[in-house]
């Protein structure tokens, strides 16, 4: 039986027995793996609770500790920048300091840009001529601490606008270090008298400064609220009637309506409302012919369209009183 099922089992056999070994040597390599990764990650356990318990004993405050632990490093230092800076603008708005930190800091940037090159080194003003170059200057904001790189035009022109005496301006930056400056500035027009206050005004009826200077004296005075607004159109009819305006010494405006007219003798001439040119055309036909103007009145009441009215000084009202009493015995003598 040499070809029979003894010989095969023989040959099995061995086969069998060295494929169950190869098994058993790798599950015990994946033993002694598990094992090495189990101490290792029991090592790792242990040692972050021993670094817990080290931190609790330094800081037995767990927030505090947790912040230690986790919060990145100098965060505790920018805080404290944050802290500080906020509670310095908090004292800057609270005590009313706002205006002087940002003035202080403007100062500082202008001296830096001053340093490096930008200062303000030549300055042109063009059109002035009521107004010194300081005075349109300080007007604008600018002064020696000012650089030309951190000059806002736009800001300056609006300063110097807001001077009533300038109607009009232009702020030119020519670097590295020139600034030019054109106004177009307001002209004196007339002397504007209300409440007992006396100014000097525009054309537009601005008011340009108190009257204080002599060299504002030979300007026409104009009397009343509103006054001030309504001259420049009311002046200029009247100049058209020479007679009366080489004469004329001071318009009164009257209940904001019309006009009056006071000239350099005393002598008031009341305009109506309406129809000015009109009444103005009348007084000097009345003068032409009677030399109204010249006579010994104090007041001619133009009023009503279709008559004139005097009023006499008292010297003539008596004398005509005395003339027409005369007049009277006359006649009763002669009766």
């Amino acid at each position: 039986m040499n070809g029979g099922g003894h010989l095969d089992r023989s040959l099995r056999l061995p086969r069998f027995k060295s494929g169950l070994l190869k098994e058993v040597g790798l599950l015990g390599l994946a033993a002694s793996g598990a094992a090495i990764l189990l101490r290792e990650q029991i090592d790792k356990l242990k040692r972050a609770r021993a670094e817990r318990l080290d931190a609790r004993a330094r800081n037995p405050n767990r927030a505090i500790a947790f912040i230690e632990r986790h919060v990145p490093r100098r965060l505790g230092a920018v805080m404290t920048v944050v802290v500080v800076g906020g509670s310095a603008a908090f004292g800057v708005v609270a005590g009313g300091h706002v205006d002087e930190a940002i003035a202080a800091l403007d100062d500082t940037r202008n001296a830096l840009a001053n340093a490096a090159g930008f200062g303000i080194t030549s300055v042109t003003i063009n059109g002035r001529t009521q107004l010194t170059q300081d005075e349109v200057l300080a007007a604008g904001g600018v002064n020696g601490r000012s650089s030309l790189l951190f000059l806002d035009a736009a800001s300056v022109r609006d300063s110097l606008k807001a001077n009533p005496w300038i109607a009009d301006a232009t702020v030119l930056k020519l670097y590295p270090g020139a600034l030019q400056i054109d106004i177009t500035e307001r002209l004196p027009f007339a002397l504007w008298q209300e409440n007992g206050k006396l100014a000097v005004i525009a054309a537009d009826g601005m008011v340009l400064t108190p009257y204080v200077a002599q060299r504002f004296a030979s300007l026409p005075l104009v009397v009343g609220k509103g006054a001030e607004t309504r001259a420049k159109d009311f002046l200029a009819l009247v100049a058209n009637y020479p007679v009366v305006n080489s004469q004329l010494k001071a318009a009164i405006f009257v209940g904001e309506r019309r006009w009056n007219l006071r000239l350099k003798d005393g002598l008031d001439i009341r305009l109506p409302e309406n129809d000015v040119g009109l009444a103005l055309a009348a007084l000097v036909k009345y003068d032409r012919e009677n030399k109204l103007l010249s006579r010994d009145i104090t007041a001619i009441d133009l009023r009503l369209p279709d008559r004139l009215t005097v009023r006499l000084s008292e010297e003539a009202a008596k004398a005509r009183e005395e003339q027409t009493n005369k007049k009277s015995s006359k006649k009763a003598g002669s009766a």
